[in-house]
């Protein structure tokens, strides 16, 4: 098919990926525009366009879609259908109508739940045990239209939302193109969402990070899990800022929240419903991250000491 791709970060990439390897004629890839990255605030393009120089296709990165010539230059493309993955930018009607079979999205969400900027982290920071990718006709709601394919999969008890990540881009891109044979082929059943207000995945901001040992062991670990790689979960250690990167659950219970009961090969803490949990990678404050056994070897942490306080 004839498509318009719009798409930003490293988890649109693998949908262009499968589009291009699979005979799609993509004839335009939308992006947002080159932004500052790390302490040299060095110009960076987003990872679609990226991809999309290396194929040597047309790329814009408009800095606003609504009352711009976005609209016109689409339309230009005369694309069949737009695709659209974690663009991060609302699409206004004009858009959702440039191309005879609209716009189709790939969500990363068991759809109407988790609709929003950030459904991966919301799934694993809820403790979540299934999750998956919809395939969504755009409409001018907020992920709100007909679900044409939607695939689901088990969210491992330790894994990430950093993890999550990579299983639902390539997922997705999978989906996707079933998706557009179906579309193609005038076979494509779409099913629409329910009504209700199914809760909304907001961004994840920093002020997410401390950990308050007082809260259970799982929601603890859901909270690591969930801020991975950004922007993760944050103690104090002594005074001084600690990383916490990745935890396991654990069997042994005793001591009060925050509480260190074991630091030989991991740091085993103490946690609000009695239950500990071990840190098992973990990073002070402009230090590399370390696993636990080797940040022992450097850094002893006496057992009775107590994590966290003000950051």
């Amino acid at each position: 098919m004839r498509i318009v791709f719009m798409g930003t970060p490293d988890f649109a990439v693998p949908a262009l990926e499968d589009l291009l390897a699979c005979g799609h004629e993509v004839v335009g890839v939308f992006t947002q525009p080159d932004k500052p990255v790390g302490r040299k605030q060095v110009l960076t393009p987003p990872p679609v366009k990226v991809l999309a120089e290396r194929f040597g296709l047309p790329v814009y990165q408009p800095e606003r879609l609504k009352n711009s010539n976005a609209a016109a230059v689409i339309r230009s493309l005369q694309p069949e259908v737009i695709v659209v993955v974690a663009y991060g930018k609302i699409l206004p009607k004009e858009i959702l109508e440039a191309a005879p079979f609209g716009c189709i999205n790939v969500h990363a969400s068991l759809l109407p739940k988790y609709r929003g900027a950030a459904p991966i982290q919301w799934a694993v920071l809820n403790g979540e045990t299934e999750t998956g990718v919809c395939i969504m006709q755009m409409d001018e709601g907020l992920d709100t239209g007909d679900v044409l394919i939607c695939e689901k999969t088990e969210i491992g008890i330790n894994e990430t939302s950093e993890a999550l990540f990579d299983r639902l881009a390539a997922l997705g891109g999978s989906a996707l193109l079933r998706a557009l044979d179906q579309i193609e082929k005038g076979t494509a059943v779409a099913t629409p969402q329910p009504q209700g207000d199914f809760g909304y995945a907001k961004m994840i901001t920093k002020a997410m990070s401390p950990i308050d040992w007082n809260r259970s062991a799982q929601e603890i670990h859901n909270q690591v899990r969930g801020l991975q790689s950004w922007p993760v979960a944050l103690t104090t250690l002594n005074g001084v800022k600690l990383k916490i990167h990745t935890t396991r659950l654990t069997e042994l219970t005793g001591g009060q929240p925050g509480e260190v009961i074991a630091s030989d090969q991991q740091l085993v803490v103490s946690c609000g419903d009695g239950r500990c949990l071990a840190i098992t990678e973990l990073q002070l404050e402009s230090k590399k991250r370390l696993p636990a056994e080797v940040f022992l070897r450097g850094n002893p942490v006496p057992v009775g000491t107590v994590l966290g306080g003000t950051l």
